[in-house]
């Protein structure tokens, strides 16, 4: 194995060396959020004297992990440690100033981590780009509104990353004022985020949100009322001192319990703006670092100044009722319900049957639930912004579950890292996904970073989205009848 040191502010980091790529793993940006800094804001960057090697994947933060069947479908790795506040790095060249990819993990909040391994950036790397993946606290110690707390402290997280990136990157090659940041589900929600927050401005120059945008927030009302739940079922405060009592893995196991509670109550209105957004531990408006709806504030002119490329797959929601076997027992009464619970006029459907004339009902039913989570969201993202922004869809549909899931939510990640050699990649690809796309998009995503433009037009009146697939192109205004049935409503 061959290893470079490097100096740094912290101190001397060793990282291994590799075909022209070097990676640092496990680099820590803030101290342990354990001890005395549990539910605390991150601390500054620790430093050491000697040399830290950075060899090994660093240790992953507290989190529920996956259930079946979804623990079938992704990886999700669990490193012990308490230095999770941790980032991975991959270089072209540590004495070089290369623009950098930085990757906030999806995972709903509650799952993920930069130890995965489809995220690993050494074909960022590869084609000159510095690639660096990040942790941030989730669920309970990252979002739960917590009296004493500063509030999300998993946005607080993901701001001190990029800050370490500012203060550091140059020193492993990277140049801190071409920074693009990028996250899928959870991390696109993220990104989407940060570019509302006042914290954050400057940190970054460009954006990219892979299914996720500005909308998936909740208010502190709701944050306060999950934190008392939690609170009441382990008999403690909803306080730094109560839940801080509690050990980690208790703490994690009442979260997960809730979670549950939540998503089986929620359709009596029980849980209010969670019966349709069923994620309990998320960012939430506290005025000061969330200030408002994120593409509310990006409508008033926040990161007016930032590139943005973002998109959907087609068939986002085949993710959560496909491998569950839900779709055949649904019914258009059923999809007209979803509808109605959207606030949707359920008449909509005829305009859905009409896009998707052989669609079985649960067909109809992803197309919708896609729509209302995540098209519609990054609709309003774009037009929030003018149209000044990239736009693109992932048509690519996995052969699994005899081709069902199609273009699902979370496929197209091993294409834009350009990983489906991984064999995690066929967890979701199926065997055999097309070389040819992952080349198509990953190239996208380099020269997006590198220059600003993935290589087609900004979305404008013409409405033009690029397709990424199996027949890839620029297509004018796809769906536009479905669109429309939002107009109002979301």
């Amino acid at each position: 194995m061959d290893t470079i040191t490097v100096d740094t502010p912290q101190g001397q980091v060793r990282g291994r060396a590799d075909a022209g790529i070097t990676s640092f793993r496990g680099v820590p940006y803030a101290e342990a959020p354990f001890g005395p800094r549990r539910f605390q804001a991150p601390s500054q960057p620790p430093t050491w004297d000697g040399v830290r090697d950075a060899l090994e994947l660093g240790a992953t933060v507290p989190k529920v992990g996956y259930r079946p069947p979804t623990s079938e479908i992704l990886s999700e790795p669990v490193v012990a440690g308490e230095d999770c506040l941790n980032v991975n790095v991959f270089t072209p060249d540590v004495g070089g100033s290369a623009p950098v990819f930085v990757w906030i993990h999806g995972g709903a909040f509650v799952n993920g981590s930069n130890a995965i391994p489809t995220y690993d950036g050494s074909a960022f790397a590869r084609d000159g780009v510095v690639a660096v993946v990040i942790n941030y606290r989730l669920g309970v110690d990252g979002f739960a509104l917590i009296d004493g707390a500063p509030a999300n402290r998993g946005m607080l997280d993901q701001v001190a990353a990029l800050e370490w990136v500012r203060d550091h990157i140059a020193s492993y090659g990277g140049d801190p004022a071409r920074v693009t940041i990028a996250g899928e589900s959870a991390g696109a929600m993220s990104v989407g985020t940060l570019m509302s927050m006042p914290s954050a401005d400057g940190l970054f120059q460009r954006a990219i949100l892979q299914s996720g945008a500005g909308h998936h927030v909740i208010t502190a009302e709701t944050a306060a009322k999950v934190s008392a739940a939690l609170a009441s079922t382990l008999g403690v405060d909803a306080s730094v001192d109560g839940l801080g009592s509690v050990p980690v893995d208790a703490l994690v196991d009442a979260q997960r319990e809730l979670s549950d509670r939540i998503t089986a109550e929620a359709p009596t209105g029980a849980w209010g703006e969670l019966a349709l957004n069923v994620m309990a531990f998320e960012p939430y408006i506290d005025g000061d670092v969330v200030p408002a709806l994120p593409f509310s504030r990006i409508g008033d002119g926040a990161s007016a100044q930032v590139d943005v490329l973002i998109g959907t797959t087609s068939e986002e929601h085949a993710f959560f009722i496909v491998p569950a076997g839900l779709v055949p027992h649904i019914t258009e009464d059923y999809v007209k319900m979803v509808l109605a619970g959207y606030r949707a006029d359920p008449s909509a459907l005829d305009r859905y049957r009409e896009q998707l004339p052989d669609a079985s009902a649960g067909e109809l039913m992803i197309a919708v639930m896609t729509d209302w989570f995540f098209r519609i969201p990054a609709t309003r993202l774009i037009e929030a912004r003018s149209g000044n922004a990239f736009v693109y869809e992932f048509t690519w549909r996995s052969s699994l579950f005899d081709g069902a899931l199609g273009a699902c939510h979370a496929l197209e990640i091993p294409f834009v890292f350009d990983m489906l050699h991984k064999p995690e990649a066929a967890r979701i690809t199926g065997p055999n996904p097309p070389q040819q796309v992952a080349d198509e998009m990953h190239r996208a995503w380099v020269d997006f970073v590198r220059d600003g433009s993935p290589g087609w037009n900004r979305y404008g009146a013409d409405r033009a989205v690029m397709m990424f697939g199996d027949e890839p192109g620029v297509v004018l205004d796809p769906r536009p009848a479905t669109r429309a049935v939002w107009d109002g409503v979301r």
